[in-house]
């Protein structure tokens, strides 16, 4: 599983002009679900999300976690990113999970999520038409690749 974590002042996502969701100060996250993900890519980076410390403290200093500013998460599903570019011009997605693997996954990520945050988070629809809006806050973005955990 591979995230693109963005610590963000807003973000939303619309489908078919409609706001589905959206969160102010948090993290908006893109998840990207492959064939071999498992229940534990979904433990791991669900800790690991809700205690990155990247919020500023009094002193302006990134020793916060979400859980300790109380922030919120907008979760999206992207299996772009899973592209090869290795070869050619045009993208391969073959790493990348098919749905009846995706959206439980998705789904299963979205409740653990929920439930290391102590509250519910911000989705998209998985494989809809969306469009992600958002406020980069520092900038501050991270990746993180569930099968790179040492």
């Amino acid at each position: 599983m591979i995230v693109v974590i963005q610590r963000v002042s807003e973000a939303s996502v619309k489908i078919d002009g409609v706001v589905k969701s959206s969160i102010e100060t948090g993290l908006m996250i893109l998840v990207g679900i492959e064939e071999a993900d498992n229940q534990e890519d979904i433990e791991w980076l669900s800790k690991k999300i809700v205690n990155l410390r990247i919020f500023p403290d009094e002193n302006e200093v990134m020793n916060k976690s979400l859980l300790d500013c109380g922030g919120d998460i907008l979760l999206i599903s992207q299996f772009t990113l899973h592209a090869s570019t290795k070869k050619g011009n045009r993208p391969s997605y073959i790493k990348a999970a098919k749905p009846d693997i995706a959206i439980p996954m998705y789904e299963q990520l979205i409740h653990t999520l929920e439930s290391d945050l102590g509250k519910s988070i911000g989705t998209g629809e998985f494989g809809a038409d969306m469009k992600v809006s958002l406020v980069n806050d520092g900038p501050v973005t991270i990746l993180m690749d569930s099968k790179n955990k040492i």
